[in-house]
């Protein structure tokens, strides 16, 4: 569909191109597929009538903030329309607007508003910062026709004679191709995260990667003999000018170089060999970091010059758009679609550099990843680096790196099938997969185990890309996968079951765990527990739903991931002291048994009672809120507790194993029986404070505590001190709502009394 643009007598294509539109409507044949059925305008019958007057009159009964909703008009079709003419909703109205004619790099170069040669190193580093900060809003999710491509340089670098200025415009487009080729290879990305559309603009394919670098290579070369030549020397008085020039000299070169090592530490992340590219990507991304404290020092030495265009053409003075030199904002207008113009602010240039900063410290984080061994760290890995709100580049990077080029092999070197199986011999070790067990040569055994394996590379691959996403959409795709993990927890309690009849045949007096079954049953808890906890990071529940919600992590999920983690773990020590280990040769039996078995889910399983136990504190404490009157209750006529109840827990629907807990239920577990002694306020309140410092206990002997932990002892420790001083009678009387602070940790708040 054409973009129908508010200039009179213009057509503005998909491709871009303009045509002109003739007078009337009916007049235009030309690629119209429905013109033939259209009357012709002969047999169309003109009634006009002003309806202006009565259209004032009947809104004026609105009163400000009111809508009319009529049956064949409502909120979708309002959404949907698009009033011309109207700058908030027509992007073409813009143009109009501007007071200026909007000119295109040849015209700009002509009119002699924009330079392609002679241009001075502030003028340079002007540029570059601009650019730099129109990239940076660019990932952060706005158009490339509202932000990089406002840069008019890069729509024709052939007509640049500036050597410095035309590599700099050269690896812009460059950088924009490697990283749509990335953030679109990788998949995970929403469209509020990143916008790949390029308007048919050419992006520098006839230059090789190769060539922008080596012309990178030689103006940093130029300008290195430039700074040189400007240093001082020892005893030389040098004068103000000089002093400046050397100082831009530097700023210039350190941008130069900044942009190919960037640039070439991408494109080290492309190359087949995992490892080896993530170590050269790895050394080049800490030169790159090196000079942006340079870069960032030297930003005020490119503020950008005033033109001799008379003041009715200039900009509007708002730091919303880079004022400078070659830079148009509006010179993409007419290529946006015809939907609502999403407003792109253009961040500040030291904003920009901050952004790269941060932009650069992530990507050293992936190069991390390749350290680690196991599949089950490489998936904690993951989630860890996405609570921290990565950018779609870095996110994109690290899920590239994990399963590069789609190959099926983690790091381009195992097989993700392998990796499960390492995985689960670590978790649970099943007897099929240890070496001494006596169905572990058994054809059909040995087909379960790989048809399993086979079926879990889905989900778990589905597993490690959600944690790619952005922490708002992880929440919906957990709830999909829960579809999947409950498919493959049926799958591996058929292959225990047959995996069960070999074993009682191979070996009388052994019998088979279910194995499969309980690694199945860790990943689907897990994912249901970030499922519920993901809410409390999105905002979604509100106060007076946190007492089911609580009750459902403490009593329920991790209840079951507790006993899950504990049979794992027991399961592992008894399959380790039969299959595992081969008897030592020359070694007595006592000094053997003396040795401690290793325990590696030993650390999850700790950290989970704790997580269990702050839970069960604030379930009490907000069951005593609600009995004290201090969480105040929707009235169930309009806001039912039973329906949100359902709804917070839907997705769980399709799991078999654990059983979703229906609102009946709850209600029968949480409510006090006939007879039985209610529990006062201050009696929930005590409780509560035993449970905190429980957790808090329990989390100072948790090791390798981490920011994550150090913040949840926190939590538990003020929320022990907050619910002593209530069982005190501090503030019992305030009917105020006690608040929730989420600002020291984002799932679990610390409660504060008002």
């Amino acid at each position: 569909m054409a973009n129908m643009s508010s200039q009179t007598g213009i057509q503005v294509t998909e491709s871009g191109a303009e045509r002109p539109l003739p007078a009337d409507p009916f007049d235009d044949h030309d690629g119209c597929a429905f013109t033939h059925h259209l009357p012709s305008r002969q047999d169309v019958p003109r009634n006009w009538k002003d309806i202006t007057g009565d259209f004032n009159e009947a809104s004026s009964y609105l009163k400000l903030g009111e809508l009319l909703h009529d049956s064949i008009f409502g909120l979708f079709e309002a959404m949907s329309a698009i009033e011309m003419m109207d700058p908030k909703m027509d992007a073409g109205m813009m143009c109009n607007q501007a007071g200026r004619k909007v000119l295109n790099l040849q015209q700009s170069v002509e009119a002699g508003r924009t330079k392609v040669g002679d241009l001075t190193n502030g003028e340079l580093i002007g540029i570059m910062d601009t650019t730099f900060a129109c990239m940076a809003t660019w990932l952060e999710g706005h158009s490339l026709a509202q932000t990089v491509f406002t840069n008019l340089y890069t729509h024709n670098p052939e007509l640049i004679d500036d050597r410095c200025l035309r590599a700099f415009s050269l690896v812009t487009l460059k950088l924009v191709e490697c990283i749509k080729d990335k953030v679109m290879r990788a998949g995970v990305f929403e469209e509020e995260d990143f916008q790949s559309m390029t308007y048919g603009f050419k992006l520098a394919h006839n230059v090789t990667e190769l060539r922008v670098v080596g012309m990178l290579k030689e103006v940093e070369e130029e300008y290195n003999r430039k700074v040189r030549s400007t240093r001082a020397r020892q005893g030389e008085d040098r004068d103000t000018a000089t002093e400046l020039e050397h100082e831009q000299c530097v700023a210039v070169v350190s941008r130069i170089k900044f942009c190919r090592m960037f640039y070439s530490a991408l494109l080290a992340f492309n190359k087949r060999e995992v490892k080896q590219s993530i170590e050269e990507a790895r050394k080049l991304l800490l030169l790159a970091q090196d000079l942006l404290p340079v870069i960032e020092k030297t930003v005020e030495l490119g503020n950008p010059l005033e033109t001799e265009l008379e003041t009715s053409e200039k900009l509007p003075a708002t730091p919303d758009y880079p004022n400078m030199m070659g830079f148009e904002p509006l010179v993409n207008q007419r290529l946006l679609p015809p939907t609502f113009p999403r407003y792109a602010k253009i961040i500040s240039r030291q904003d920009a550099i901050t952004y790269f900063e941060g932009l650069v410290s992530r990507l050293r984080t992936v190069c991390e990843v390749t350290s680690v061994t196991s599949f089950h760290s490489i998936v904690d890995f993951f989630a860890e680096f996405s609570k921290h709100c990565p950018c779609v580049l870095s996110r994109s990077v690290l899920q590239q790196t994990f399963l590069p080029y789609n190959n099926k092999k983690v790091f381009g070197v195992e097989l993700v099938q392998e990796a499960l199986r390492d995985a689960m011999r670590g978790f649970v070790c099943p007897p099929v997969l240890a070496q001494r067990s006596p169905i572990y040569n058994n054809a059909q055994a040995k087909e379960l185990a790989d048809s399993l394996l086979l079926h879990a590379v889905r989900p778990m691959c589905s597993l490690v890309q959600i944690h790619g996403h952005n922490r708002a959409r992880q929440r919906d795709k957990f709830g999909q996968l829960l579809e999947e993990l409950a498919a493959l927890q049926d799958q591996a309690e058929k292959v225990d079951a047959n995996l069960h009849t070999l074993m009682s045949k191979a070996e009388i007096k052994k019998t088979y765990e279910a194995s499969f079954s309980c690694w199945v049953m860790y990943h689907t808890l897990r994912t249901m527990i970030q499922y519920v906890l993901s809410g409390f990071e999105l905002e979604l529940y509100a106060i007076h739903e946190y007492h089911y919600i609580f009750w459902y992590l403490s009593d329920f999920l991790y209840a079951w991931f507790i006993s899950t983690l504990s049979q794992a773990d027991s399961m592992l020590g008894d399959h380790e002291s039969l299959y595992a280990e081969a008897p030592g040769k020359g070694r007595s039996n006592k000094k053997k048994g003396k040795r401690k078995r290793s325990r590696p889910l030993e650390r999850e399983l700790a950290l989970s009672k704790a997580l269990q136990a702050l839970c069960s504190g604030y379930y009490k404490a907000v069951v005593g809120f609600r009995l004290d009157g201090k969480i105040q209750q929707p009235n169930s006529e309009f806001d039912n507790e039973r329906v949100r109840f359902e709804h917070r827990f839907g997705a769980f629907t399709n799991i078999l194993t654990p059983p979703l807990v229906q609102y009946d239920q709850f209600c029968e577990i949480t409510n006090p029986r006939k007879g039985d002694n209610v529990p006062s306020p201050v009696a929930l309140y005590g409780t509560s404070s035993e449970l905190f410092a429980h957790a808090a206990e329990l989390f100072d002997k948790v090791s390798n505590q981490g920011p994550e932990i150090v913040s949840l002892i926190r939590v538990a420790k003020t929320n022990t001190v907050v619910l002593r001083l209530l069982v005190r009678g501090h503030k019992r009387d305030s009917q105020a709502p006690p608040e929730f602070d989420f600002g020291t940790h984002r799932t679990f708040p610390i409660i504060k009394l008002v």
